[in-house]
């Protein structure tokens, strides 16, 4: 019995992969509003039916792709940041936004379903925060770890934005000054918005050195932070 339900295991394993593969391929050729589970059914000769079994609705297919994405993303940034070198705290916020960056530009349609237009008629689960949140969370980690070095220089904060610094340090960055907190936000918002710009077109006809501005841009960004050259 335990051997069948191993086989029954893997053969699941393998139908679900091969779901997600397909629909990736449909996000590339024809974009997330308009993928479709009988479609993704018929280009793998399966019964429509018989994928149902693996995910209920179009919504339960694009939440695991939009999970496995917001994953890869984050595991892209914390594979950078382990490689960078560990008492260069801006080289490590750096590297984070590179692998970002090289991620994107590798997997176009798939960052596009997580930073792109919303998908109509889709709401995102709670399940997909925690995954939507490794790119930050590494930066939080950077900035903590200067801060606790002493490699932080305070950045200005507004007296008006104080209380929103605080309530964000509070939930997601406890320990840290409002200070360094408000800078984090903007600096995560900006990391994307660089990202995008390129992606999706805007630097057409006019950055030519995409990946100079880029380097330049995200060690400008931790700077922001106060990140310390060096420190």
């Amino acid at each position: 019995m335990t051997t069948i339900r191993g086989a029954r295991d893997r053969a699941r394993i393998e139908v679900t992969a091969a779901i997600k593969d397909e629909a990736r391929r449909q996000l590339a050729a024809e974009g997330a509003a308009k993928l479709s589970l009988r479609a993704v059914a018929r280009e793998l000769g399966m019964v429509s039916s018989a994928l149902y079994r693996y995910f209920p609705s179009r919504d339960d297919l694009l939440t695991e792709l939009i999970v496995d994405a917001y994953d890869a993303v984050g595991a892209a940034g914390e594979r950078a940041l382990a490689a960078a070198d560990p008492a260069d705290h801006l080289a490590r916020w750096t590297a984070i936004c590179t692998g970002v960056r090289s991620w994107a530009l590798a997997r176009p349609h798939e960052y596009a379903l997580i930073y792109g237009s919303p998908v109509p008629g889709y709401s995102a689960p709670r399940r997909t925060v925690g995954p939507a949140s490794r790119v930050g969370v590494a930066l939080i980690s950077v900035a903590r770890d200067a801060f606790d070095a002493g490699g932080i220089a305070l950045p200005p904060l507004s007296e008006d934005l104080r209380p929103e610094a605080e309530r964000l340090g509070a939930e997601f960055a406890p320990g840290l000054p409002p200070e360094v907190v408000a800078a984090l936000v903007a600096a995560w918002a900006q990391l994307f918005g660089l990202v995008s710009f390129e992606l999706f077109g805007q630097f057409n006809s006019m950055v030519e050195e995409r990946e100079k501005l880029f380097v330049h841009a995200a060690g400008r960004l931790g700077r922001e932070v106060g990140l310390l050259p060096g420190r």
